[in-house]
């Protein structure tokens, strides 16, 4: 198995720079890869991650996407003297040469395909390639916006070709729309292009139709473009979030990659002059972290944009935390999408409702787009729902972006409060038995003895009212509340417990609030029956999925689920992660994360794997699992420890859980900004 994460730098890529006044290029300077690597090495990041050597690519990869006349073309830089370079530069869009630019172009695409030989070979999980120049903007024929070859959509061609990858996940969260990659892949269904961009309703560059979220592929394509336009600026943690959690984690899950490729803009990033967008550096820890239960964990990111230093420097290594398996520290500000980012999202999933499975039981309308009618004249009034149109020249002020005023000063601020200090140890164990094949890689910690009155206290009953909790119910608890100590002390990240009663939880997550935790998430998968104190305790966000509808009515803190007995819940409870669960969790910033597991569950062992993976975004990794089943604890413990997932096998929502999901989200909404 994998061990590590690589990491892949040449100083050679900073060997070119503008050679003459040119305004639009400018930005585009060697700076922005020593400041990136210098800062890795400021953080010890450098030395935790496996070194990868460098390689020119060979023509015969160029021509993968780009052509021969192309190619020959830019080998004719090296020969030229400035005037020509000029001259040369000009026949493109917002790009410059250098005479050492097909050198390092080559190396900047050697560099990525290394890293991709790397991760498919096993030599390392994951890992990032520091290039320079990018990539996603060059076309087959054609150099732009500083891109002179297109690296990953060579490296998407090349593993197809070297390791028979029969599907591709590419997401660009750069600033600018990809369209390079996007035009070598409209018609390929083997590949999915999930772009999100400034776009301003077709002001901003590179100003094109084909960057709205009418491209959606073409032929055997369709559906397999994802074009996510902004189209106002100011854009912050939460939007990005929203994005992921509507659009593309689901479609990615449904699509099932075997292998990842991240075109790592950071001018989306706080203090970018191009983006002038709000995310902070953390947010890409978040997404990555999100993005690494699929394709088994197969995930390469290369560096495209970023042009404020210390926003792209701090950004790289949040990335490159969370592909150590580092915990990711909350999110700041408040979970709450920008109106016109949650239309955005909206009319992408309207259009794509055809082609994606998981958005055919949705009721998804177009939110009312005055440019709609002129992009796509076949779509009529009937098409759209009446809504409140966020403009490109209407940025709302929020306090994040206040913080552009005062950049240096926000961020040294800021950077200290988010840089999370791993714990030693990653996994406790409390009463799993002897038999794990990774108990050397975990803490075994020893049980205690818990009196009724203390979980009288805990339960705020007392006296005959405690009479229920037998021997082996307080055995239970002398199993889960040490791991809770250990998790809120910070001596480990996270815990695993087996227990024959699953309802043990609930005085789990209340003395979790008593320990540390001003805020715990309990999710519940099982039947078992929950006090009514817990349900409305405003400390305490509970979701219980189950097969039997909860007598108690649901409120903002207490969530019942009924999905039907008959069914699978695989992809019920994925949806149900991505639409509800993290959501509401994103809002609720909860500092403990507690995940029952019932034994009467018609879940997979391997859905849970994804859903204990992806739980760990929260609560800076801290979580809680209690198992029923002793048999599920293996895939549990793997999870948590931070191995790489298998791929789901199912992963379908059920028309009448699309329903129960439907009508969920509208009732929790009022309270639950991110819904």
């Amino acid at each position: 198995m994998a061990l590590g994460t690589g990491l892949i730098y040449d100083e050679q890529m900073m060997d070119y720079n503008l050679l003459w006044d040119y305004p639009e290029c400018n930005i585009e300077k060697p700076e922005r890869l020593s400041a990136s690597y210098e800062k890795l090495k400021y953080y010890g990041l450098v030395e935790r991650c496996i070194p990868l050597s460098f390689r020119e690519a060979i023509e015969e990869e160029i021509v993968l996407v780009h052509s021969l006349d192309y190619i020959e073309a830019v080998k004719s830089t090296a020969s030229m003297n400035v005037e020509e370079l000029k001259t040369f530069s000009y026949m493109y869009n917002d790009v410059y040469f250098h005479p050492n630019s097909y050198h390092v172009a080559k190396v900047a695409l050697g560099v990525t395909l290394q890293l991709v030989d790397a991760v498919m070979l096993g030599k390392v999980k994951n890992g990032m390639a520091l290039v320079r120049p990018p990539g996603h903007h060059s076309q087959k024929s054609e150099a732009c916006g500083f891109c002179i070859f297109n690296n990953v959509a060579v490296a998407a061609q090349y593993a197809k070709k070297t390791y028979g990858t029969k599907r591709i996940l590419i997401v660009d969260w750069d600033v600018h729309h990809g369209q390079g990659i996007q035009y070598v892949f409209e018609e390929d269904p083997s590949v999915l292009y999930f772009s999100w961009h400034r776009y301003e309703y077709q002001q901003f560059w590179p100003n094109l139709k084909d960057s709205d979220y009418y491209a959606v592929g073409k032929g055997k394509g369709l559906g397999f473009n994802v074009n996510l336009p902004w189209n106002k600026i100011g854009m912050e943690n939460a939007d990005y979030l929203a994005a992921f959690f509507y659009i593309l984690l689901p479609m990615a899950y449904e699509f099932n990659p075997e292998l990842i490729l991240v075109s790592a803009g950071f001018d989306a990033a706080i203090g970018d002059p191009e983006g002038e967008m709000c995310a902070t550096p953390e947010c890409f820890a978040h997404l990555t972290q999100l993005l690494m239960p699929l394709a088994n964990g197969k995930l390469c990111v290369v560096l495209e944009g970023g042009y404020n230093l210390r926003s792209l420097s701090e950004s790289v290594c949040m990335t490159v935390r969370a592909l150590l398996g580092d915990p990711v520290p909350p999110l700041v500000g408040e979970m709450v999408p920008c109106i016109s980012a949650m239309e955005s999202i909206q009319n992408v999933r309207a259009v794509q409702q055809p082609y994606w499975n998981f958005l055919k039981n949705q009721d998804n309308m177009f939110i009312k787009d005055p440019n709609a009618k002129k992009l796509n004249p076949g779509i009529g009034e009937d098409d759209f729902q009446s809504s409140t149109v966020t403009t490109a020249k209407e940025k709302e002020v929020t306090t994040v972006s206040n913080v552009n005023k005062d950049f240096d000063e926000f961020m040294n601020s800021h950077m200290k409060k988010v840089l999370v200090l791993a714990p030693r140890v990653r996994t406790a164990l409390g009463g799993c038995g002897e038999k794990l094949s990774k108990l050397d890689q975990c803490l075994q910690v020893e049980e205690k003895k818990i009196t009724v009155e203390e979980v009288g206290i805990l339960i705020r009953f007392g006296g005959s009212d405690c009479a229920y909790l037998k021997d082996e119910y307080l055995l239970s608890l002398g199993k889960i509340f040490p791991l809770i100590d250990k998790i809120m002390n910070r001596e480990v990240r996270n815990g695993i417990a087996v227990s024959s009663i699953l309802s043990s939880a609930a005085f789990a997550a209340r003395y979790g609030t008593t320990v540390g935790a001003s805020r715990v998430l309990l999710l519940l998968l099982g039947e078992d029956a929950i006090s009514a104190d817990i349900k409305e305790d405003e400390k305490i966000l509970v979701v219980q999925m189950s097969g039997k509808q909860d007598e108690k009515k649901q409120s903002k803190y207490y969530i019942p689920i009924c999905w039907k007995e008959d069914n699978e819940w695989d992809g019920d409870l994925l949806f149900l992660l991505f639409e509800v669960i993290l959501p509401l969790a994103y809002g609720f910033k909860p500092e403990l994360v507690i995940l029952a597991v019932g034994s009467n569950i018609r879940i997979q062992e391997v859905s849970l794997a994804h859903l204990t993976h992806l739980l760990q975004v929260l609560a800076e990794g801290r979580i809680l699992v209690i198992s029923q089943a002793s048999d599920l604890v293996e895939t549990l413990v793997s999870s948590l420890l931070g191995d790489p997932v298998s791929a789901t096998s199912s992963f379908i929502l059920q028309q009448e859980s699309a329903q129960v999901l439907m009508k969920l989200r509208q009732e929790l909404k009022q309270h639950w900004k991110l819904l």
